[in-house]
């Protein structure tokens, strides 16, 4: 009884600690949870080049705290292509309420998402963009989970930014610690990091482990991820995200 006891103690705490930073961001106000869609912002936060004042072809990626509730937890990514000479950016990423999921359109690179400002993760220009751009379009067109999509613990749109960024040599992108269900893999339990620089263990997305020169020390429970970033140092919690130094943007 009192082994029992203890576990399910143990285990309270667990939830407890998982559930801290989410329940952070929702008292402090940090995630609009009563406004409508319509009315939140999605203006250009002037991170992307415009087309006006730079020809060379672009490729960003962007995250931004997900709409409603679901910010308390994670982010929403996405990537902005633009080819050289192009006058328009198109925008890659997977709707929930969409199929297929994976949706293409032209749109302005750097919007605030619901109300939520993004943060530019990876920074692509001249011939590497170039070179990038129909590999990652090739990618996209084959993306296995076109048809589904799970909120936790994936696949998701965190799961797509990962895995473009492991089918495409070159494009590597460190999403942060907030990207639930960007430890989801679609083959076996071992995989390369999504910034290219290490590896990661990962059950179903539910648990695992990653450890990489740009991500750091990554432990995943429940899909939700504690860690340390050694080289530009910083803790990493669920919900709350980085808190030290920012994390460098690949490809810049």
């Amino acid at each position: 009884m009192k082994t029992l006891l203890r576990l399910l103690l143990g285990c309270a705490a667990l939830l407890a600690l998982l559930l801290a930073g989410p329940a952070w961001m929702l008292a402090s106000g940090t995630i609009a949870t009563d406004v409508h869609w319509s009315s939140l912002d999605r203006s250009s936060a002037g991170l992307a080049p415009t087309p006006e004042s730079s020809s060379e072809a672009v490729v960003q990626v962007y995250a931004a705290n997900a709409y409603n509730w679901r910010g308390a937890f994670g982010v929403h990514p996405w990537i902005a292509i633009k080819a050289e000479g192009e006058p328009d950016y198109r925008i890659l990423q997977v709707m929930s309420w969409r199929r297929p999921t994976v949706v293409a359109v032209i749109d302005t690179p750097d919007r605030a998402w619901f109300g939520n400002a993004p943060m530019l993760l990876a920074d692509y220009r001249g011939d590497t963009a170039s070179t990038l751009i129909p590999e990652i379009i090739a990618a996209t067109e084959r993306y296995p989970s076109a048809e589904r999509y799970r909120v936790w613990p994936g696949p998701n749109s965190n799961t797509f930014i990962a895995w473009i960024a492991r089918e495409v040599e070159g494009f590597d992108v460190a999403l942060p610690a907030t990207a639930v269900g960007k430890d989801f893999l679609f083959d076996g339990v071992f995989a390369p990091a999504p910034s290219g620089t290490g590896y990661q263990l990962s059950l179903g997305g539910m648990f695992g482990f990653l450890l990489a020169k740009e991500e750091g020390v990554e432990v995943n429970l429940l899909g939700l991820s504690f860690g340390i970033d050694v080289m530009r140092p910083a803790l990493k919690l669920p919900g709350i995200g980085r808190l030290g130094m920012s994390a460098r943007v690949l490809g810049s």
